[in-house]
C-alpha cells in the first residue's frame, strides 16, 4: 500500500532523481544528513538540517540580510523579483473558500487555483507563472501561538506557482534557482547560513504526490518548494501529464528573518504590537533569551510543554515557574494581536462567528481573546486592534479599512454575548468546583460547547476556591479541528446513468412546448429525454410540473447533467415525446428566484458586506432566504431591506445572464459569484443585476426586475446562531400578502372596537399590560420549575430520570433545565401530556442526549433529535408511557 512514509524511503534510494538540481551543484551544495534528527539535506557546510527541532533561532537580535525589510516592503520585494522573471502578481482571494465547498478557509495558495469537479480535483489559473500574497487561516495552530514566536492563525503566504510543465511553466531546476537567487541576491543572505532538507508531499488519498524541498536558514523554514509529480494507478505511483510547481514563502517570516525581533509578531503586526506592550508590565531582557529557544516549543513536534519549557529556563538560568510567570503576558497578548487580524480578514470576507461550522473557529479565537482580556483585567478594545491592523495593511489590502464598520458592529455583539454567559459559566464552574470533581481536557472542551465556558473562566473561579486547574495546551486546537472542514453529500439515483449523454436544456430559451426523444424510461415513470423544457429541482428552485405525452410530470430531478422526469401514471409507447410546461407556474417560480437574488443585495446594503447567501428555497407561494448574520433583525431593518429590494425592482434593470467560463467568471466578478455555493462545472452561468448582484446561478429569472412588480416581506426569524432567514412573496403573490394582512388588520380592529388608525396605540398599550403581566408569570414559571425538579429528585435512579409531566414544551424546558443545573451527572428526559420530549444532562453526565432522544422519539412514532447536551423532539404519548414504564419509570 503506498504511503508517504514507504515513498520517502523509496525516493531516498536515488536522490539525484528526486532532489538534486543544478543549483546545488553550482554553489557546491552536498547531500547531508542532519546529526540530530536524521533527515537528508543539502548545504555547504551545515551538519544539522536547519530545523527549529534540531537548532535554536540564530537570527533574534543579529543582522541575518542585508537589511531590515518592512511587512509590506517585503511582499513588494518579492512581487518585484519575480515579476523581473516572468511571473504574474495577482490580487488575494478571500479567506473563506466560497469555491471549494469542502472546506471552510483557505489554507494555502495553491487552493485559489483547485475546482471540484465531478471527475474530481481539477487545476484552474490565469497564467502558467504567477505570484499572489494569499492569506491562509489554520485555527490548529492556534495553541502554538504567542508561544514558538513563528505560529499564527493568518498569515500571507507569498504563493509562487508555475502550472503544466513540461509544455508551459518551468520545473525544480528553475525553481529552486529563483529560490537561491531571492534569498542571496534580495535578501542578501549568505549562502552558508542555508539549508535545503528532503520530504515529500502528498495528498490524503495519494491522488496527487512529489517531493519538496524545505529551506531553513538559523532554525527558521523560509520557504517550502512543493513538485507535484505523481499520482496513483494501481497501486503504484506513475507520472502526472501536467505537473504543478507550489510554493508558499511564508512572508510574516521573511520579514521576522530579516529585522531579528523576538517574535514575528513585533516584525509583521505594525504598532499593534508595541501598543499591547504598553499594557503590561514584562521583563524585556529575559523575554529575549527565551525566545531564540522559543521555536522547539511547538505542541506538534513535543510530548510534554512544560518539560520542553523547563529545558528552556534552565538553559536561560531560572526556574520553570518563573519562566511561565514572566512569558504568559506577552503570549496572551501576541494571542490577542494575531487573533483580531484574523477576525478582521474574515469578517471582511464574509464570515461570521458562530457555533456552526467555520464560524466556530472564529468564535473559538474571539472568545480566546476575550478570555486573556478577562484573565489579566487589560483595558483592550477589540475594534480598535482591529483598525489599527487594517490602517497598517492598507497598502496591501484596501478592503480591510472599507469593511471596519462592520467589524466593530459584529465584534462588539459577540464581546457583549461573552459578558452576558460569563455569570451563567461561573455559577456552573462553582456547582463542579465545589463537587470536587477532576475537571479534564472533555470536560472542557463539553462546558465550552454546551455552555460557552472558556478555559480561563474555569482556571479563574477555580483559583478563587483554592482550586488549581490545568489548562491543557492544545485545547483551542482540538476543538477547533472538529470544525476545519465540511463535505456536502450528493444525492443518487438508484439507476446507472454514466451511459446517457447530458440532457440538452431548453428551459433557459423559454420554450413552454416542445418536442423531445425519449431515451429510456425506467419503472414505468422515470423518463430520460434527449432534451426537456422542464426545469429540475436545482439551487433551491423547485422543478416545473406539467405534461409529457398527456401523462403529469410531478417531479423533475437532475443527476450530474442528466435530468431524469417522474410522470403520474404507467408509460408505454412511443419513443416521441411532447412536453408542456405549466407557464404560469414557471413565471411566478421565476419571479421569486429573481426576487430572491434582489433580496440578497438588499440584505447586503441595509446590513453589510457580511451578508452572503447561506441558503435559499423558491416555491411558488413564496421564496426563502437564508443571509449570514449575528443577529435577528429590527422592524427598522426589515422594512428598509423591503424598501430598498423594491426601488431595485422599480428601477426596471435589465438582468444579463451569460454563460461564462469559470475562469473568466472568477477573473471578472470574484468568488462572491458562489452565493449559492460552488459550481462543478468548467463553464458556469452568470446571472447579474447591474449595480447591484452577481452570481452563478443555474435557476430561472425574469429578464428585467420590473416583471418583479414587488416584493414583500411576509417574515423574517432567526434560525441558527449566525444566520438569518427572510421570507418573502413576488408578483402577485405579494398582493396577496398585503390584502391578507389587510384582512387581519381589520379584524383586530374589529376585535379592540377601534378605528384603524387608533390601533396602533391601543395594541401597544394591551401589549404593555400583557409584558408586566408576562414577566410576572415568567418569575413563577422559573419558581414552579425549581419546585418541580425538587419533588422529582427521589425518582431518580443511577443518576438518571424518564419522567411524563402534564405541561408543554416551554415548561418542560425549564425543569428540565433546573434538574440538570442541581444535579451535575444527572441525565433527564421528559414528556408532556401532548407527547412534546425533552431531553437533558448535567454537566459531569458523558451520554449523547440527542442519541438518546432521538432513539425514544422514533420507538414512540415520532421524530427528535439535537447535540450531545440537548435534545427534543415527539412521539406518541401512550407508547411513550410503555416505554417509560419498561426502563422502570
Amino acid at each position: 500500500m503506498l504511503s508517504k512514509n514507504v515513498l520517502i524511503k523509496e525516493f531516498q534510494k536515488n536522490p539525484s532523481r528526486y532532489w538534486k538540481v543544478k543549483m546545488f551543484e553550482d554553489e557546491n551544495f552536498s547531500r547531508k544528513r542532519c546529526a540530530k534528527c536524521r533527515k537528508f539535506f543539502w548545504s555547504i557546510s551545515k551538519t544539522t538540517c536547519g530545523d527549529t527541532s534540531c537548532e535554536d533561532y540564530g537570527f533574534i537580535g543579529q543582522n541575518a540580510t542585508k537589511k531590515r525589510f518592512g511587512y509590506i516592503e517585503m511582499w513588494k520585494e518579492f512581487e518585484k523579483f519575480f515579476s523581473r522573471n516572468s511571473h504574474y502578481s495577482m490580487p488575494r482571494y478571500p479567506v473563506v473558500s466560497r469555491w471549494r465547498p469542502d472546506l471552510f478557509f483557505t489554507i494555502a495558495s495553491i487552493q485559489d487555483f483547485q475546482r471540484l469537479d465531478s471527475a474530481g480535483l481539477t487545476f484552474e489559473y490565469p497564467t502558467d507563472r504567477l505570484v499572489v500574497p494569499q492569506v491562509c487561516l489554520r485555527f490548529p495552530d492556534i495553541p502554538n501561538v504567542g508561544v514558538t514566536g513563528k505560529h499564527h492563525t493568518s498569515f500571507i503566504m507569498a504563493g509562487q506557482h508555475a502550472f503544466g510543465y513540461p509544455k508551459t511553466g518551468y520545473w525544480k531546476d528553475r525553481c529552486i534557482e529563483l529560490n537561491f537567487e531571492f534569498l542571496t541576491d534580495v535578501m542578501g543572505i549568505d549562502k552558508s547560513e542555508l539549508t535545503y532538507v528532503e520530504d515529500l508531499w502528498a495528498m490524503p488519498d495519494m491522488s496527487a504526490f512529489g517531493p519538496c524541498v524545505e529551506t531553513f536558514s538559523r532554525g527558521l523554514e523560509l520557504v517550502n518548494s512543493v513538485f507535484m509529480q505523481f499520482t496513483t494507478k494501481n497501486n503504484k505511483s506513475a507520472e502526472l501529464p501536467m505537473k504543478v510547481v507550489d510554493v508558499g514563502w511564508g512572508l510574516e517570516r521573511l520579514t521576522w528573518f530579516s529585522q531579528g525581533t523576538p517574535t514575528s509578531y513585533d516584525a509583521t503586526f505594525g504598532k499593534v504590537t508595541d501598543h499591547l506592550k504598553g499594557l503590561i508590565d514584562y521583563d524585556e531582557t529575559l523575554f529575549l533569551k527565551y525566545a531564540s529557544h522559543a521555536g522547539s516549543l511547538n505542541i506538534d513536534e513535543i510530548k510534554d510543554l512544560r518539560t520542553a519549557r523547563g529545558i528552556i529556563a534552565k538553559k536561560i538560568g531560572v526556574t520553570e515557574s518563573l519562566l511561565q510567570k514572566k512569558v504568559s503576558p506577552l503570549q496572551a497578548i501576541y494571542s490577542i494581536a494575531d487573533h483580531t487580524k484574523t477576525l478582521l480578514y474574515a469578517i471582511a470576507d464574509g464570515g461570521l462567528p458562530s457555533n456552526v461550522g467555520g464560524g466556530y473557529n472564529l468564535r473559538v479565537i474571539l472568545r480566546r481573546a476575550l478570555g486573556f482580556i478577562d484573565e489579566m483585567d487589560l483595558k483592550i478594545d477589540l475594534p480598535e486592534i482591529c483598525a489599527m491592523h487594517a490602517e497598517f495593511l492598507h497598502p496591501l489590502d484596501t478592503k480591510l479599512m472599507e469593511s471596519l464598520v462592520d467589524v466593530e458592529k459584529i465584534i462588539s455583539f459577540e464581546a457583549d454575548r461573552f459578558v452576558s454567559s460569563r455569570a451563567k459559566a461561573s455559577k456552573i464552574v462553582e456547582v463542579i468546583v465545589n463537587q470536587k470533581v477532576d475537571i479534564d481536557e472533555e470536560k472542557m472542551i463539553k462546558l465550552y460547547e454546551s455552555n460557552g465556558v472558556t478555559p480561563e473562566m474555569i482556571k479563574n473561579v477555580a483559583a478563587q476556591h483554592n482550586v488549581e486547574i490545568k489548562i491543557p495546551e492544545n485545547f483551542y486546537e482540538s476543538v477547533s479541528k472538529k470544525h476545519m472542514g465540511h463535505k456536502d453529500e450528493e444525492k443518487r439515483f438508484q439507476q446507472d446513468l454514466t451511459r446517457f449523454k447530458p440532457t440538452k436544456p431548453l428551459y433557459y430559451d423559454g420554450a413552454k412546448n416542445f418536442r423531445a426523444r425519449i431515451l429510456k424510461v425506467f419503472d414505468g415513470k422515470h423518463i430520460i429525454l434527449d432534451r426537456t423544457g422542464f426545469y429540475p429541482t436545482s439551487g433551491g428552485q423547485i422543478h416545473d410540473i406539467g405534461t409529457l405525452n398527456g401523462f403529469d410530470v410531478v417531479k423533475v430531478e437532475k443527476y450530474n447533467n442528466v435530468i431524469v422526469h417522474t410522470i403520474n401514471g404507467k408509460y408505454k409507447g412511443q419513443k416521441a415525446a411532447k412536453g408542456v410546461v405549466d407557464w404560469d407556474r414557471r413565471e411566478q417560480l421565476m419571479k421569486n428566484h429573481t426576487a430572491t437574488h434582489i433580496m440578497n443585495a438588499a440584505a447586503r446594503i441595509v446590513l453589510g458586506n457580511h451578508v452572503n447567501q447561506a441558503g435559499a428555497e423558491k416555491v411558488v407561494d413564496k421564496a426563502r432566504l437564508d443571509i449570514t448574520h449575528y443577529k435577528s433583525l429590527s422592524d427598522e431593518e426589515i422594512n428598509k431591506i423591503e424598501d430598498v429590494a423594491n426601488r431595485i425592482v422599480a428601477s426596471k434593470i435589465q438582468l444579463n445572464k451569460t454563460i461564462m467560463s469559470r475562469t473568466e467568471a472568477e477573473r471578472a466578478y470574484g468568488s462572491m459569484i458562489y452565493q449559492g455555493g460552488a459550481v462543478p462545472s468548467v463553464n458556469i452561468r452568470v446571472v447579474e443585476i447591474p449595480g447591484y448582484d452577481v452570481e452563478a446561478c443555474g435557476g430561472t429569472h425574469c429578464d428585467s426586475t420590473a416583471d418583479i412588480k414587488a416584493i414583500k416581506i411576509i417574515k423574517t426569524e432567526r434560525i441558527q446562531d449566525g444566520l438569518v432567514r427572510l421570507e418573502f412573496a413576488a408578483g402577485s403573490k405579494a398582493w396577496d400578502d398585503l390584502k391578507k394582512k389587510e384582512g387581519l388588520l381589520k379584524k383586530a380592529s374589529e376585535v379592540f372596537n377601534v378605528a384603524d388608525e387608533h390601533l396602533p396605540a391601543t395594541a401597544q398599550r394591551f401589549f404593555e399590560e400583557w409584558k408586566e403581566k408576562d414577566k410576572i408569570i415568567e418569575k413563577l414559571k422559573v419558581e414552579v420549575a425549581f419546585l418541580k425538579a425538587e419533588n422529582l429528585r427521589g425518582k431518580i435512579r443511577d443518576n438518571k430520570l424518564f419522567h411524563i409531566l402534564p405541561y408543554n414544551r416551554e415548561q418542560l424546558i425549564e425543569v428540565a433545565d433546573a434538574m440538570a443545573t442541581d444535579h451535575p451527572k444527572l441525565l433527564v428526559v421528559l414528556a408532556g401530556v401532548n407527547g412534546d420530549i425533552v431531553g437533558k444532562r448535567g454537566v459531569q453526565n458523558e451520554e449523547d442526549v440527542g442519541n438518546i432522544v432521538s432513539d425514544i422519539c422514533n420507538k414512540c412514532g415520532g421524530s427528535g433529535g439535537g447535540s450531545t447536551s440537548f435534545a427534543q423532539g415527539r412521539g406518541e404519548l401512550a407508547k411513550i408511557r410503555s416505554l417509560f414504564a419498561e426502563m422502570g419509570f
